[in-house]
This record gives C-alpha cells, sequence and structure tokens, in this order.
C-alpha cells in the first residue's frame, strides 16, 4: 500500500514540475498583452507610414544627399556679393531673371531673347555656376497638361541658353501651376504666372 501511495505522490509532484514552466510563460504573455493596449499600440505600425509619394504636403521637387546643402538663388535675392553687381542692377540683363510667356504659348518672345543671351553668355564664363530654369503655368487647364506646359517652356528657355552654355550647367523642372507668383483668377495674375523663372547657385 504504502508502494502505490509513493509513486502516486511522486507522479503529482512530476506533473506539477512540468506544469510551472507553462503557467509562467502564459502568464507573462498576458502581461505583455495587457501593455500593448494600454499604450494604445495596434501592432503593425510599420504600415501607417507616410512616404513623399503619398505625402499630402508634397508639391514639387525635392532635394536630397548633397543637394540640400547648396544654396539656390531666387529671382528676387540679392546676389551681387556672390554672382556679381551687375545682377542687382536694375539696368543691366542678368537682374532680369524672369521669361513670360503668352498664353498656352511655348515660344520665347523676341523681347527676352537678349535677357536669355546674356544669362548664357554669363554661364559660358562661370563654368562653376549652374542654374535650375523653373516652368510655371496659370491655373487654367488640367494638372498634368500644365506640368508639361511648364517643362517645354522651360526647355524653350534652355534650348537658347545651350548655344553657348554646357548642358550641365542648366537643369529643368516644372511646377505646372502649383507655385503661382501672383494670387487671383484674371488675366492681370495669369499673365504673371506663365513664366519660366532662372534660378541660380554655385557648384
Amino acid at each position: 500500500m504504502s508502494t502505490i501511495i509513493s509513486l502516486f505522490m511522486k507522479k503529482r509532484i512530476l506533473h506539477m514540475i512540468w506544469c510551472v514552466p507553462i503557467l509562467i510563460t502564459l502568464g507573462c504573455t498576458t502581461d505583455q498583452t495587457k501593455d500593448s493596449s494600454e499604450n494604445g499600440d495596434t501592432g503593425d505600425s510599420d504600415t501607417n507610414t507616410i512616404g513623399i509619394s503619398n505625402n499630402p504636403n508634397f508639391t514639387g521637387r525635392e532635394l536630397s544627399g548633397d543637394a540640400k546643402s547648396e544654396r539656390v538663388y531666387n529671382p528676387e535675392d540679392r546676389m551681387s556679393e556672390t554672382f556679381g553687381k551687375e545682377f542687382d542692377d536694375p539696368a543691366t540683363l542678368l537682374s532680369k531673371r524672369v521669361i513670360y510667356f503668352g498664353y498656352d504659348e511655348i515660344d520665347v518672345a523676341p523681347e527676352y531673347q537678349s535677357i536669355i543671351s546674356a544669362h548664357a553668355n554669363y554661364l559660358a564664363k562661370n563654368r562653376k555656376v549652374t542654374v535650375i530654369l523653373e516652368g510655371h503655368t496659370d491655373e487654367r487647364g488640367s494638372r498634368e497638361y500644365n506640368l508639361a506646359l511648364g517643362e517645354r517652356r522651360a526647355q524653350s528657355v534652355r534650348q537658347m541658353m545651350q548655344l553657348n552654355v554646357s548642358p550641365n550647367q542648366i537643369e529643368v523642372v516644372s511646377y505646372g501651376e502649383e507655385r503661382p507668383s501672383a494670387i487671383g483668377h484674371d488675366e492681370a495674375s495669369w499673365q504673371q504666372n506663365r513664366r519660366v523663372e532662372i534660378i541660380y547657385r554655385r557648384k
């Protein structure tokens, strides 16, 4: 009889030893799940990451890498300290850095050809200077059409510049209707928005 009781007790003890680790593991798992729930973590957080392609605030080209450290000069900037005093002198052609276009036009008007030529000559003499030609349109037309139209306008200016300038000194980008110069819905505003801006920068 004592032998039977002894065997029974040994089985009970072995059973308890085997069950303890399982109970500890289950308890830890329950605590982790509770902590995650209390912290508002639903698990798959990476799937909520927003990138450039679907960022609602992304409206145009973004500089990356070394390009971010470059200073980009807008047409309104004072540029005499970096590029020469003629850039801030209203009497010179280099101070004029916006080319305007007619409605749905891509051809450069005759009155702007001398301005483009002046900038091309400056670039030819200063190989470490580059420009970005930004093409813009007014608000009429679809977004896709205006992006294409802005690029064609910038390419027209580029073709005139490249007669004397290295292609590596000129970059073309189009913003279409997305960056208006004048906020308005009339012909006076549209005339200001149909343009190519010549943006200077140094390598």
